[in-house]
């Protein structure tokens, strides 16, 4: 009784390859489902309508760091 290992070995590395495809397909698929179901209960908050106040508030965040850097700086 001969076998071909190399034919075997082709069979194995089918069947091993089929069964990670199988198993990426079957994880992509469960990965978007709860993808969907957490976006549907829990949804992002909508951001602020009015750009002008956000920019203002960033705006001064920022004037007030680049303050506190400068006198940090001329102290030390």
């Amino acid at each position: 009784m001969e076998t071909n290992l190399v034919l075997e070995g082709f069979k194995f590395m089918g069947l091993g390859m089929a069964t990670v495809l199988l198993f990426l397909v079957v994880m992509i698929l469960c990965m978007n489902i709860m993808s969907y179901i957490v976006h549907k209960f829990f949804p992002e908050p909508q951001p602020n309508l009015d750009p002008a106040v956000s920019t203002q508030k960033d705006n001064k965040k920022i004037i007030a760091a680049i303050t506190a850097a400068i006198s940090h700086h001329r102290q030390g």
